[in-house]
């Protein structure tokens, strides 16, 4: 495969993990990796993005209060009409991601595959892999019609890995009119206020589940989290029932994590959320049922009472602070 275009999401001129993956592993898949950035800070982001594969990056500059969808499918569609359309075309499986893949599909007649885990090249196309049915399978697909084939990874499925690439070329990605579909704007912006690692990023995450009984336990689980220098989780059960924020939540229709300890408090185990925890380098299981199934993936299980337990723990941690 001759090009590999991505598309990396930055802010503040710093690139999102997922950009950073997905660059690493489009070096594998193709002889030029060009990268296409949008927002405030894409000059700034370019210099990282050539560190991590991108030979040259086009950058939409500051999308103002428009939705990024609609200009970025549009100015794509436009670039690949003048530039030659690469082989491939590799989004983050992000809210602005998923809406670019899906509009760019529409405006290049070309079908994409989501929820992509994995990618290899055969035979100069890629095979893709999607896990199904909890994680239990893997299923394995491929365009076989004319490309450019669109592809929509979820994150942490490739390690992000800086390459010797020297700086990029940069060029503006002229954004077309993109008609009625640019008619939304964006009213207002508010950044999630928090403390410590990002979610995706911390290295140790502590997670609670229905076992914690209500919504004001969870403060054992930030409490912990701090300690440990992590950052703080939730199963799907306890974010449905309002107990935290959805930002908080891990699993199939949350984040994908993978960080070095994951420690899972009052969580059974239900595969939607081992989906997205199950490749952390170590698991810890807390749970009275001892026939729960997140045991089944734990490399340490403890079965007692996350309420006992919980504040032990806390304890041991703080004594040796």
């Amino acid at each position: 495969m001759d090009k590999v275009w991505v598309l990396a999401e930055q802010s503040a001129g710093s690139p999102s993990a997922i950009a950073l993956e997905l660059l690493s592993k489009a070096r594998d898949l193709a002889q030029q990796v060009e990268a296409i950035t949008y927002g405030a800070g894409g000059q700034l982001a370019a210099a990282t993005l050539g560190e991590y594969g991108a030979t040259k990056v086009f950058d939409a500059g500051d999308l103002g209060d428009s939705l990024p969808g609609p200009k970025l499918a549009a100015a794509i569609a436009a670039l690949a009409a003048s530039e030659g359309a690469p082989g491939a075309i590799l989004v983050g499986m992000t809210y602005d991601g998923r809406d670019v893949a899906a509009r760019l599909s529409a405006r290049l007649d070309r079908p994409l595959l989501t929820n992509v885990v994995g990618l290899a090249k055969e035979d100069d196309s890629l095979v893709t892999e999607h896990a199904i049915f909890g994680a239990t399978k893997v299923l394995k697909a491929r365009f076989t019609g004319e490309g450019p084939g669109i592809f929509v990874v979820r994150a942490k499925s490739f390690a992000a890995e800086p390459s010797s690439s020297g700086v990029p070329e940069t060029a503006a990605l002229d954004l077309p009119d993109a008609g009625a579909t640019d008619a939304a704007k964006v009213k207002g912006r508010h950044a999630e206020e928090r403390e410590g690692p990002a979610l995706d990023e911390a290295p140790v995450v502590v997670s609670g589940g229905r076992g914690l009984g209500s919504a004001e336990n969870y403060a054992l689980i930030e409490e912990l989290a701090k300690l440990l220098k992590g950052a703080a989780g939730a199963s799907r059960a306890i974010v449905d029932a309002g107990w935290v924020p959805y930002s908080h939540q891990v699993g199939q229709t949350g984040k994908t994590v993978k960080p070095t300890v994951y420690i899972a408090c009052g969580i059974s185990g239900a595969t939607q959320h081992m989906v997205g925890m199950k490749g952390a380098k170590n698991i810890v299981a807390i749970n009275k049922d001892q026939d729960a199934p997140i045991f089944s993936i734990a490399d340490l299980g403890v079965v007692g009472d996350v309420h006992k337990v919980l504040p032990k723990l806390i304890e041991a941690v703080k004594s040796r602070s």
